[in-house]
Parts: C-alpha cells; sequence; structure tokens
C-alpha cells in the first residue's frame, strides 16, 4: 500500500488522491500563515519499483510559475544524496515520473538543509576555536536566532555581514553559507588568514528557523516575509529581522551579503543597491570590482542576467540590502543561485545543488578579498 507523509523537518505537502500510484493527485501546500505556495517535501513508501505518476494539481497557483518549465524534481533515498527526476508543466500541473527503487523515498523542491544539519553547523563551527556564537533573541515560535562572529572583533576591523535564508525554502542559501564557514574557518587557508587579519564576519546561516522547520517557502511563522520586513521590524510579526538588526547597528557594516535562491531564473546572480538614495560613485566602483572578482573566482557567476535595475530612488527600502546600503553607506548585495539548474554549466544529474552552492560560498572568500582594500 501506498503512503506518503510529511510530517518531519521541513515537510509539507497536500494528498489528494494516492490509490492508483499512475495517477497520484497532490496539491503543494501553502506556506502556513500565507497564501504564498512553492516548497513540498515528502516522503513516498510502498512504491518500490512501481512506476509512479505525481500531478501537482496547483502548480499553476504558485507564485513563481515561470520555472517550472524548466524544473526537475529533487529525489533521494537516504536524504543524503539527491538527484534529479524527470518532471514536465502542462495547463497548470506539474509532473514528476519516477520508478522508485526501493520501498523508501524522498521528494522535493530543492535539497534541504535540516534543523540537525544547521545545528551541527553550529557545533562544528564553535568546535574550530575561531568561532564565537552568540544567541541574538528567539523566533516566535522560541526557536534560536544564532549569529556567528569569526575574528578579532577590533574596532579597527572591517565588518563583514552575511545572512542566508530569510526565506527559508531557500535552502540552498544554507548549504552556501556552511561552504563560506568551512573555508573561513579553515586554519590553514591562507585567503581566511589574511582575511581575519583585517576583518570580523558576522553570519546567520539561517535568518528564518520557525519557516524551516515548518515546511514554508517564503515567510516566518506569523506569515512575515522577512526581506520586507527591514524598515519597520516587530518583535511581534518578525523578530529575527528586529534582532539582527539591532546587532548590526552595534557593529557596524562595511560588506553585507544576503543570501537566496532565485525560482525562475536559471543563473547565478547579484542585486545591488543602485535604487537606493544613498547610492555613490563610490558604491557603482566598488560592486563592478566585486562582480568581476567573483566571476574570476566562480565560473558558476555571471552578471548577464538578473533582475533589473532600480531607476534612482527607486528602491523598495524594505529589502535587507536596500535598507543595509543606504544605513551603512556600504557594499551591499543580494545573491541569487538558481532552484532549476546554472544554464551557463548545466549538469543533466543533479542540476543546481546543495554541493555547488557550498563551492560558490566558498568562492565568495576570494571576491571579499579582492574588494577588502576598497570597503572602508
Amino acid at each position: 500500500m501506498l503512503k506518503i507523509s510529511s510530517q518531519f523537518d521541513g515537510g509539507a505537502i497536500v494528498v489528494k488522491d494516492l490509490t492508483d500510484p499512475a495517477n497520484i493527485r497532490l496539491n503543494i501546500r501553502n506556506d502556513n500563515a500565507s497564501h504564498f505556495l512553492q516548497w513540498f517535501y515528502f516522503r513516498l513508501q510502498g512504491a518500490a519499483y512501481t512506476p509512479c505518476v505525481m500531478h501537482f494539481e496547483n502548480a499553476g497557483e504558485a507564485a513563481f510559475r515561470e520555472g517550472w518549465p524548466y524544473y526537475q524534481a529533487c529525489a533521494s533515498y537516504d536524504r543524503q544524496n539527491w538527484f534529479r527526476v524527470p518532471t514536465r508543466y502542462e495547463n497548470g500541473v506539474l509532473t514528476v515520473e519516477h520508478t522508485p527503487l526501493a520501498n523508501s523515498i524522498y521528494y522535493a523542491y530543492f535539497e534541504p538543509y535540516s534543523e540537525e544539519q544547521h545545528l551541527n553547523l553550529l557545533g562544528e563551527a564553535q568546535g574550530s576555536g575561531l568561532c564565537q556564537i552568540d544567541d541574538l533573541g528567539s523566533t516566535l515560535q522560541g526557536r534560536d536566532i544564532n549569529l556567528l562572529t569569526i575574528g578579532n572583533q577590533a574596532d579597527s576591523d572591517l565588518k563583514i555581514w552575511v545572512i542566508a535564508r530569510q526565506h527559508p525554502g531557500e535552502t540552498m542559501a544554507e548549504w552556501f553559507a556552511e561552504g563560506l564557514l568551512s573555508r573561513l574557518l579553515d586554519p590553514q587557508n591562507p585567503t581566511a588568514r589574511a582575511l581575519l587579519d583585517r576583518a570580523t564576519f558576522y553570519i546567520v546561516p539561517n535568518m528564518n528557523p520557525d519557516g524551516s522547520a515548518l515546511g514554508n517557502q517564503r515567510t516566518n511563522a506569523a506569515g512575515a516575509n522577512l526581506n520586507r520586513e527591514w524598515l519597520h521590524p516587530t518583535l511581534e510579526r518578525s523578530p529575527e529581522v528586529y534582532h539582527v538588526r539591532e546587532k548590526m547597528r552595534e557593529t557596524g557594516v562595511d560588506l553585507f551579503l544576503d543570501i537566496h535562491g532565485d525560482e525562475d531564473i536559471p543563473y547565478v546572480f547579484v542585486a545591488g543597491t543602485e535604487g537606493i538614495p544613498g547610492f555613490t560613485p563610490r558604491i557603482d566602483a566598488l560592486q563592478t570590482r566585486f562582480k568581476a572578482a567573483l566571476q574570476t573566482a566562480s565560473p558558476d557567476f555571471q552578471d548577464e542576467y538578473g533582475y533589473p535595475k532600480d531607476a534612482p530612488g527607486q528602491a523598495d527600502m524594505s529589502l535587507a540590502t536596500h535598507w543595509v546600503g543606504q544605513e551603512f553607506d556600504c557594499l551591499a548585495y543580494t545573491l541569487e543561485m538558481p532552484f532549476i539548474d546554472n544554464h551557463n554549466l548545466p549538469d543533466d544529474d543533479f542540476g543546481w545543488n546543495g554541493q555547488r552552492s557550498l563551492r560558490l560560498g566558498e568562492a565568495m572568500l576570494s571576491a571579499i578579498w579582492a574588494v577588502l582594500p576598497d570597503l572602508r
């Protein structure tokens, strides 16, 4: 007998009909306190060597539909090794066709990053002897908002802030954070050592622990899109942003990176602060140098495709990158990685995945090192 379950960390799906493996009818579940829907993650049991056809019947109602025609779902037998499975999109329905080779298999919108992985990441970082973990406060459901500080914390240090996973379903962002941390905490890595001689890093690997655990794509437990809360965060609606913003005011910011995933655009790209009132020729030149350095550090990055640049004075100041760039007169970027694949360097078996995100995080240190002398 077939069974689908999702009552686990990050799980989310609605089962409509499971009587026929050739016509499994599903709906993508809304975020818990929002109409937004995109993320799915579930376990299928009892289907070994059975051709399964899974129809996500409300995929046409997803917030980001433009990417579906190029999308391939993720699958794993052990939640460690994920691969892509044949997927098509027709008439508003996303269909996955796959024959599992074992009785238990997981399907997800993207390779997950679990709470257990998050806690292990914190433990490994602290165990390096180079990282201090601080608690900034609690989410609405009582989960910890942790900040990792790496460096001497001297007043003369440049202050590098990196936050990830404001949108909890964009799990590639925490994979990126893991890669950046692994290189930064390597005492034998010359780039890391040189950076830590001159800079202190402040890293929030998961800005949205509640949304991550609940299986949300976009919002926290209150239904807030954290990346629209930076102008006026409150403890009642967006404590995650409130606490991080207060800590930034305490430390200062010389470089800010907000790490995300984009559902529609099949490239790695950045979005800057061209539209904020305080955009200056100095920041413009810094942006150009940073992008050139990141292209050199990682061929996965490109600067041809991405979001349209805001006209002068037209930036939405509730976004993290815009608020931070304006508040601290600093280089600030949103980095986006694809859910689909990187069309510049496609991989039919794995698409864009956790390991590729991790490698991009490692490469980011080289780009930061290239612009470090000009940040202040």
